[in-house]
Formats: structure tokens, sequence, C-alpha cells
């Protein structure tokens, strides 16, 4: 395990010059209203996702829910966020958050030993509260602006900021760093089956309430994000009022509309 770590600070090293670079490319973003300039690949690329989705993922989940206890569920939940609670806490200390970076580390130690791996979450029985934070956070943290939004094929909807941070995700995830290829890959589509059971509620949500379910699920999204990088208290813009519907959109959507697997 010491020597993926060690792979992951490395390749976190060599990517953190490409990361500059991007900030300085991102002043040229995209000032829309939608910030949605590739509308027309983003609804082929959104099809061609729910395709999948309606084929595999959502089918695979649904039986997975159907059949694997709720304890064993949130077990193999548990076990992946603590090791999203390591990266978490990389990027709470870049944001300068040292107190939430503190409590991070707190959990991984706590769920890693008392937890069996992070299977069981002693740590949110102590008060360790559990935060989410990715590289497309702290790059937005830091002035990168969005950039025009995108829609990824399988992965889903991302703005440009966070497509590229995506790649530092996957580049410095643990998971992904193992070199036996039948346990990586075996852990890597349970991460997405664990991943995408837990948002088939926002499905009816979104069958329900959406005419225009590309066009729903943008808005929901660039929302959520920017609520995100700003920690609950983004800073009004001009354009507000003009680009976002309500705000129960967000209320509604807002445990499913990033996940990584929905479309």
């Amino acid at each position: 395990m010491s020597r993926v770590y060690l792979k992951v600070f490395r390749n976190l090293a060599s990517l953190a010059i490409a990361g500059a670079m991007f900030g300085l490319l991102s002043g040229c973003a995209s000032t829309g209203v939608h910030k949605d300039p590739l509308e027309g690949y983003n609804r082929a690329m959104f099809a061609f996702n729910d395709g999948i989705d309606r084929a595999i993922l959502r089918p695979v989940a649904q039986g997975y829910v159907d059949v694997v206890p709720v304890t064993l569920r949130t077990g193999v939940s548990n076990f992946y966020g603590n090791i999203a609670d390591v990266f978490i806490a990389v990027n709470n200390l870049l944001q300068g958050k040292l107190p939430e970076a503190a409590g991070d580390i707190g959990r991984v130690a706590v769920n890693t030993t008392m937890g069996l791996l992070g299977v069981i979450d002693f740590a949110s029985d102590f008060g360790l509260e559990k935060h989410d934070e990715d590289f497309g956070q702290t790059f937005g943290r830091w002035g990168v602006g969005d950039g025009p939004y995108v829609m990824l094929p399988i992965l889903g909807p991302r703005t440009m900021r966070d497509a590229f941070a995506q790649i530092l995700d996957s580049t410095t995830d643990p998971v992904f760093q193992l070199n036996d290829v039948p346990t990586r890959n075996s852990l890597v589509v349970m991460r997405a089956v664990s991943d995408r059971s837990e948002y088939l509620a926002a499905d009816k949500i979104v069958q329900e309430a959406a005419l225009d379910r590309y066009a729903y699920i943008r808005d929901a999204y660039l929302q959520r994000r920017r609520n995100r990088v700003y920690d609950g208290n983004p800073p009004r813009r001009l354009d507000d009022d003009a680009q976002l519907e309500p705000q129960h959109r967000y209320a509604a959507l807002q445990t499913g509309m990033d996940s990584p697997n929905t479309p």
C-alpha cells in the first residue's frame, strides 16, 4: 500500500505543473448564460450516456439494491468513502482549510483502524464531520474559472475546469494505482455500482420535474458545483436571475446531480 501512495503523490507532483498551465488558460472561459457553447455535442453525449445508463448502469444498480442488504451496502460505501477522505484532506490542505483537513485525517485514522479499513464509520459517531472536496473545487477556490459546460462519456456532466481536475482525481486515486488488474477492475466496478445505487431516487425527481432533462441536469449541476466551490455562500453574479430557475431545482437535486454516473 505504501508503494501505491508513493506512486499517487509522484503523479500529483507531476500534474501540479499542468494544473498551473490550465489556470493560465482559464481566463478564456465562456461567459454565456449557461456556459454551454458545446450544447450540440453535449446533448449528443447526454443521449449516449443515458442509453448506457438505461441499458446497464441503472439495472445493475437497482439489482444491487434489491439483492444486497442495506448494512452491507453501507459498509461498501463507507470503505470507498474512507479512501476518498485521504484526498479530501489533501484538497482541504491545498485550500488552506486546516481545521477541516485535520478532521479528515482524523476520520481516516479512526475508520482505517477501528472501522476495519473504513467499512464502519466510527469517525462520524465521534463527531468528525465528513467533508466533500475535490481538485475541481480546489482550482475554483484559487480563482481558476469554471470554463464551458461539457458532458463527458460515461462520467457525465462537468465544467471544463472539473473535467481537467477529473484527470488529477483519477491519476491520484489509490484504486487506479493498484498493479493487480483483476483486483483493480473489481474495485472500480464495485464503486461505480455503489455510487450509482445512491442516486436512484434522483431519477424519479428528474423524470417528474423536467420537460428538458438535459437542461434540467445541466443547470442543477452548474449551480451545485458553484455552491460547493464557495462552501454554500457563492457571490452573486449579474446574470444569476437569468441563469438559474427557482431554488427548488437545486434543493431537490442536491444529493444527485454531480454523481459520476448520473447521465
